[in-house]
């Protein structure tokens, strides 16, 4: 019998053990899934066995999310069955998957964002808004006990984009669940927060609750996975017991590539390029910050004096745990947010407090970490979102070409490798991954490109997409585009960064060559430390 949803209270980690360690629970057999003509899934057989933790493998586009939402009740499979302690299993919404104690933390967030966090987690629930002091101090418990705290009496729209996914997981420990289904879940978390979250996984795995994980990151792969399922094509292709000692067959296996002789074989962190010696010379500089600071509505500082010069050809890095002034940095630069104090100038010309346009017609390319608040339009085409900043190209007399700007749009989409059916179709229909490849080409073939600001530029992106991601901005660089590259992966830096500026609190505590040699000294940065 299911129960509700909506009365359940916050659940103990322990109640999750209903069945003796790696016993099979759930299973799927001869899986199907289409929308319409397009096979999204075919012919999947998938078993969870009670406490393992199986990660989910596959290039962006290959049916993960797919086959998550099929299991949580989403969508309904077009074929095969499924089977819940060898019974039927049927969910006809999330709600029975809730019921069931299957929970999903989905890779876009289901939050209201002018409520608080408190809020948020108690909706749904009848008595919980009757006993928020209560109720408040249990969910902190159970943040606390996991390394996922955050400030339950902050506005949704107020918190960084790793807090509110911290908000997601906890919503979904408060019900205990026998399954916890993760979809992408650490593409916004910098290192200490993804060590935690594992070890959230090899926790709750040890009391008997299964983990589904969908992770591109090979690292996490090696520390937690007990089983590892590939998906190609919305089919299973490759599975493995042993994890650790097959990631090379299972990375083969996820980007094969019919009538190639060899698949790329690596981690997310691309090969180090070798850095372009040359001159500098102030006719180079492509942006100059100076003493640029952010200040929010609380009266926090949330970026401190920023200064820094951006040369032509150069990839600069800027690491630092979330929530020191990166994603203020960005905002800032792009035009979203209104310094609170300093100026950036772009070739030379003063560009604080100008608006988004204008600082594009600059020649500034920007990649927002968010993409679907800032960097799209769900509901446009392709073609469309491909061309945002720039119709003018395709207008005369008032009126659109629309078939050259079609024409010019799958240009882009086979150059930068986004997948979709056609550049006419719905934007919100491509999966996370292929969203962030069209932005990446929109930005990256800006007309009189100087500098690019990329931030978190391969959030969600599987290993494939991430070696393409930074080889062009590794030729962007070589072009004579300065880059400005704001990300949480510590390992992506030091592979592709020139130099590295380190944050802390919102200010630049240090600035450091590329190589993984640093990495150490930039952690111990990163962490308020002095290396």
């Amino acid at each position: 019998m299911m129960t509700s949803a909506a009365s359940a209270p916050i659940a103990e980690p322990a109640q999750a053990a209903q069945h003796a360690i790696g016993e099979p629970w759930l299973a799927l057999a001869g899986v199907g899934k289409r929308f319409g003509a397009m096979q999204a899934l075919a012919n999947v057989d998938l078993t969870i066995r009670a406490g393992e933790i199986q990660c989910l493998l596959g290039e962006n586009g290959a049916g993960k999310s797919t086959l998550c939402n099929v299991i949580f009740g989403v969508h309904a499979p077009s074929e095969g069955r499924m089977t819940l302690d060898g019974a039927p299993y049927r969910p006809q919404g999330p709600a029975d998957a809730l019921g069931s104690g299957i929970a999903m933390v989905h890779q876009h967030f289901s939050l209201v964002p002018d409520m608080t966090a408190l809020d948020n987690l108690l909706l749904g629930q009848a008595r919980g808004m009757l006993r928020r002091r209560e109720q408040a101090e249990r969910i902190t418990q159970l943040s606390q006990r996991y390394g996922l705290s955050v400030d339950l009496h902050a506005r949704i729209d107020a918190l960084s984009v790793g807090e509110r996914q911290r908000v997601e997981i906890i919503k979904c420990l408060m019900r205990a669940p026998r399954l916890l289904v993760l979809d992408e879940p650490t593409a916004v978390l910098l290192p200490d927060e993804i060590a935690a979250l594992l070890a959230v996984c090899r926790e709750v795995a040890r009391q008997g609750c299964s983990v589904l994980l969908v992770t591109h990151k090979l690292a996490e792969i090696r520390q937690v996975a007990d089983r590892v399922t590939v998906l190609r094509g919305g089919m299973v292709v490759a599975q493995s017991q042993q994890p650790a000692s097959d990631m090379e067959r299972l990375v083969r296996a996820m980007v094969w590539r019919e009538g190639a002789d060899t698949a790329v074989v690596g981690t997310a962190a691309p090969a180090k390029a070798p850095p372009l010696a040359r001159p500098r010379r102030a006719s180079e500089e492509v942006l100059q910050i100076d003493g640029l600071s952010v200040i929010d509505a609380q009266g926090v500082t949330r970026l401190d004096n920023f200064t820094h010069t951006l040369y032509r050809g150069e990839i600069v890095g800027v690491a630092g745990v979330e929530g020191n002034g990166q994603s203020e940095l960005a905002a800032a630069l792009s035009g979203m947010t209104r310094p609170t104090a300093g100026r950036f100038f772009v070739r030379g010309q003063a560009m604080q407090g100008r608006p988004p346009r204008e600082i594009t017609r600059a020649g500034v390319g920007i990649v927002p970490e968010d993409r679907h608040a800032h960097g799209c339009i769900n509901g446009l085409s392709v073609a469309e979102n491909l061309f945002l900043n720039r119709f003018e190209q395709f207008t005369r007399w008032g009126r659109v070409d629309r078939r050259a700007m079609a024409a010019r749009a799958r240009e882009l989409m086979a150059r930068y490798d986004v997948r979709a059916a056609s550049e006419a179709v719905a934007f919100g229909g491509l999966s996370g991954g292929n969203q962030q490849k069209a932005v990446m080409a929109r930005e990256l073939t800006l007309p009189g490109l100087v500098a690019l600001i990329a931030a978190q530029p391969t959030r969600g992106l599987d290993v494939g997409a991430v070696e393409a991601v930074y080889g062009h901005i590794r030729r962007a660089r070589d072009e004579g585009v300065g880059v400005l590259l704001i990300s949480s992966e510590l390992d992506e830096l030091l592979s592709v960064a020139d130099r590295i500026l380190v944050l802390y609190r919102g200010r630049i505590v240090g600035v450091c060559p590329s190589g993984f040699e640093q990495r150490e000294r930039i952690g111990a940065l990163m962490a308020g430390q002095q290396a």
